[in-house]
C-alpha cells in the first residue's frame, strides 16, 4: 500500500500544489492536517472539481476545497467494521484517527479487499479446566462455551483470520478431544489448524516446548484460548517489528482503590494520610508476540509459566516490550465475565 503519510498536506497550501500531491500519491485522497497531524478535512478529486466549478483559483488554500467532515475510525475497528461504514456511507478511504483526533493510517477499499497472508504462526491454550466456570465446563471445555451463537475459541480464530492469519496451533488438555473434533483441521475457515496436547498440565508457557520448532522462522502469537478482545492483531504486529525484542506482552491497565484511609508513617510519626488512594497498574492481558528464539528455548516437556520464561529473556540481556491495550479485552474466567461477554458481544464484532 502506498505510504499514506506522503498524502498528509496543511489547511493553507495551495490548491494547485495539492493537486500535484493528490496525482502522485496514487491513493485519490490528501488528509488535511494541523501542526499536530489533528485531522481537519480531507481533500479529493471530486472536491477540487466542485472547487474549480465554483471559480476558486488554483493559488487559494486548501481549506477553500476541503471536506471538512470526512468518515473516520478508530485504530481498534476490525476490517468489517470498516468495509459495513464504507458500504453505508458510500466512500473508498477512510482515515484512521485516534482518540485525540490524529491521523495514524488510511484505509481503503482496494486495501481491505485484497487477501492479506501473513506468515506469522497463531498458538492458542486452549487446555484449561475452567472450574471457576462450573457446572458450565462439567462436560465442556471452557473454550467451547458459547458466546453469543459461536464458541470462545471460534470468536478468536475468525479474528485472527480476518487479518490474514491462516496458520494455528492449538494446545489442548481437558476434553481436548472436543475441540479438536469442533475445529478439525480447520479448513471450514479457510486456515490450517495443528494440535499438541499436554498429557500433564505444563504452566502457560510449557506447551510451548511441544511445537515444532523448526517451523517457527517468524514472530509468533500467542493467546489464552478464553479473551475475548477485538484487539488489532496488525497494530500489535506492527508494533513489535517497529520495537524489536524478544517479545511483547499486552497489558492493561488496572484500578484499585484502597477502601480504607492510608496512613504513611516514619517510625510512630505520621508522615501522610491519604482517604482511600486509587492505584492504577499495568497487568498482564495475556495475548503476546515471541521471537522464534524464545521459543526454541522452551525444552519439551518443561513445566514453566510466562512471567518466568520472560524473566529469563530479561536476564540474558533481552528486551520485552509491553503494548498497552486500550481496545475491549474481558477474560472469562468467573461467571460474572461469561454472563457480561454475552451481554457485550453485539457491540465487539457487529458494531
Amino acid at each position: 500500500m502506498k505510504q499514506w503519510q506522503d498524502i498528509l498536506i496543511g489547511a493553507q497550501m495551495r490548491l494547485g500544489e495539492a493537486i500535484g500531491i493528490l496525482d502522485r500519491g496514487g491513493l485519490r485522497i490528501a488528509l488535511v492536517v494541523d501542526e499536530r497531524r489533528r485531522l481537519l478535512g480531507t481533500l479529493t478529486d471530486g472536491d477540487v472539481r466542485r472547487a474549480l466549478l465554483r471559480q476558486v483559483a488554483l493559488d487559494a488554500p486548501v481549506e477553500c476545497a476541503m471536506f471538512t467532515k470526512p468518515v473516520t475510525a478508530a485504530p481498534h475497528w476490525s476490517r468489517e467494521r470498516i468495509l459495513a461504514l464504507m458500504e453505508e456511507r458510500q466512500v473508498l478511504q477512510v482515515p484512521v484517527v485516534d482518540p485525540d483526533g490524529r491521523v495514524v493510517g488510511l484505509e481503503t477499499l482496494h486495501g481491505l479487499l485484497q487477501k492479506r497472508h501473513r506468515p506469522n504462526a497463531v498458538f492458542l491454550m486452549a487446555g484449561g479446566f475452567g472450574t471457576r466456570l462450573q457446572p458450565l465446563t462439567e462436560h465442556c471445555p471452557k473454550p467451547l462455551l458459547k458466546v453469543g451463537d459461536k464458541p470462545i475459541l471460534e470468536l478468536i480464530v475468525e479474528n485472527f483470520a480476518n487479518a490474514g492469519f491462516s496458520r494455528f496451533y492449538v494446545s489442548t488438555h481437558y476434553r481436548g478431544e472436543m475441540i479438536h473434533a469442533h475445529f478439525g483441521d480447520g479448513s471450514r475457515w479457510g486456515v490450517s489448524i495443528r494440535y499438541v496436547h499436554e498429557e500433564q498440565p505444563l504452566g502457560t508457557a510449557g506447551a510451548l516446548g511441544l511445537l515444532p520448532h523448526d517451523e517457527i522462522e517468524v514472530p509468533l502469537f500467542m493467546m489464552n484460548g478464553d479473551l475475548l478482545t477485538n484487539l488489532s492483531f496488525e497494530n500489535l504486529l506492527k508494533f513489535h517489528q517497529e520495537h524489536p525484542a524478544a517479545a511483547t506482552m499486552c497489558v492493561r491497565e488496572y484500578e484499585h482503590r484502597v477502601p480504607y484511609g492510608v496512613v504513611e508513617s516514619d517510625g510512630h510519626r505520621v508522615r501522610s494520610m491519604v482517604e482511600k488512594p486509587l492505584h492504577r497498574c499495568f497487568v498482564n492481558a495475556g495475548i503476546y508476540v515471541l521471537s522464534p528464539e524464545v521459543v526454541r528455548r522452551v525444552p519439551r516437556g518443561q513445566r514453566i509459566d510466562m512471567p518466568d520464561l520472560l524473566d529469563q529473556q530479561i536476564a540474558r540481556g533481552q528486551h520485552v516490550n509491553v503494548f498497552p491495550m486500550h481496545e475491549y479485552w474481558l477474560d472469562i474466567g468467573r461467571m460474572e465475565d461469561f454472563q457480561r461477554a454475552q451481554f457485550d458481544i453485539g457491540g465487539i464484532f457487529h458494531a
